[in-house]
């Protein structure tokens, strides 16, 4: 153990040393490998915290989700989407709804959506395109709804469809400037009045669209047919499964379910479309696949660079220390410790210059998380694999070297000068 330490010390005293003398050839060395795993794991962090980004916005549809709704969110065959058959779809129905709770062995809540654009006013203070979404009691069974002040609709608000609601932060802040004083008032639309019970959780801007809770106020299902058609809000339903069930599985029930809602034929084709939550994810997981493989395409150049430099480095130091070496392997230096210094030296070099780089990424990241709307995360296991790559390449690197200081002869190197 103490001889591991020992050999682990004199090699990277060497490393420090290589660089101390050496600034400049060293830096320049290095450069390939600081430029590559900046490259890398710049890359790499930026994409994992997009794509967080992207399934937390993903999730906020509901997990183990189907909506069922006349479009088909995944789009055509061939590229192209066929919106003319789609349109001509029967639109969902509460009544299908309550059937499908009925019927369904697999769903575990399901609740009616409707929504609408609207201009929303509070004395002088007015906001335009505000979303007002109708929706059942189980709705937040499916989505979570945090409220940051006051409380969420009530059972007997859903009953009797009475005029009550619950804002997005951003309507709160910007009609009364204190969110806070938003609950208990009345604002308007389209000549309605509503009193504001709740004012929820500030979202965040969602990269994948759906439902924008900071600019828009709910309200029950029950109200909302009162003031809109249903059939022309953009009506769906979303039904959840319950906790051991697959999404797929819950989708294949759901086809049959509504199937036989609408008394369709085997030879009919279905005239809904039950989009399955689960496969955005994955084809979100497959995009940006392909995007780290891009960046790793990137800086593999520049990590192939950075090999050939510490390479280089270690053949000028091997031939600066060959005396050095045939006394030691006089007084019975082994070859394999000989060997496992020059490696350790070579893989210590290496690890600066990543330990550079991840410092440099350390730095973009603070600036990134000020400019785009998502803060960016270095996660542990990318710092292991960005020390992981410089190890590898040092041992890569400095394996030759090493080998031609192991294989050395004592008389003939100290004679060296």
């Amino acid at each position: 153990m103490f001889k591991l330490l020992s050999i682990l010390w004199n090699s990277f005293r060497m490393a420090m040393q290589e660089l101390r003398v050496n600034k400049l050839r060293t830096f320049l060395s290095l450069f390939g490998i600081t430029i590559g795993i900046f490259c890398i794991i710049g890359v790499l962090a930026t994409v994992d915290s997009l794509e967080r980004k992207v399934q937390n916005d993903i999730k906020s549809f509901g997990s183990n989700t189907i909506y069922i709704d006349k479009w088909n969110y995944g789009g055509g065959e061939g590229g192209a989407y066929p919106w003319w058959k789609y349109i001509k779809r029967p639109p969902p129905k509460i009544e299908e709804m309550k059937f499908i709770k009925v019927k369904s062995q697999l769903a575990a809540n399901a609740s009616m959506f409707v929504s609408n654009n609207v201009t929303v006013l509070y004395q002088e203070e007015q906001l335009n395109s505000v979303n007002i979404y109708g929706v059942t009691e189980e709705f937040t069974n499916i989505q979570t709804i945090d409220i940051a002040y006051g409380r969420y609709l009530n059972d007997a608000e859903f009953l009797r469809g009475t005029p009550t609601t619950v804002v997005g932060y951003q309507v709160a802040e910007e009609l009364f400037h204190n969110p806070e004083k938003a609950v208990g008032a009345e604002i308007s639309y389209n000549g309605k009045r509503v009193t504001v019970v709740g004012v929820i959780k500030k979202q965040g801007q969602s990269f994948v669209g759906g439902f924008d809770y900071d600019k828009a106020f709910i309200v029950s299902y029950r109200y909302f047919t009162s003031v809109y058609n249903p059939d022309y809000s953009n009506p769906f339903i979303m039904v959840q499964g319950k906790n051991n069930v697959v999404s797929s599985a819950l989708a294949d029930e759901l086809v049959g379910v509504m199937r036989q809602i609408r008394k369709l034929s085997p030879a009919d084709e279905d005239n809904f479309s039950c989009n399955d939550v689960a496969t955005f994810s994955e084809q979100v997981k497959g995009f940006f696949g392909q995007v780290s493989a891009g960046g790793w395409a990137i800086a593999g150049l520049s990590l192939i660079v950075g090999a050939f430099g510490v390479a280089n480095i270690m053949f000028v130091t091997v031939r600066e220390r060959t005396s050095q070496i045939g006394l030691k392997k006089a007084i019975g230096a082994k070859r394999s410790t000989i060997l496992t210094e020059f490696l350790l030296e070579s893989a210590f070099l290496c690890i600066i210059g990543g330990l550079i780089g991840l410092g440099l990424v350390w730095v973009l990241s603070l600036v990134l998380s000020n400019i785009l709307p998502f803060p960016i995360y270095i996660a542990p296991n990318i710092i292991a694999l960005a020390l992981s790559i410089c190890i590898i390449l040092g041992i890569i690197s400095g394996i030759i070297p090493a080998s031609i200081a192991a294989r050395m002869d004592a008389v003939v190197a100290i004679r060296t000068k």
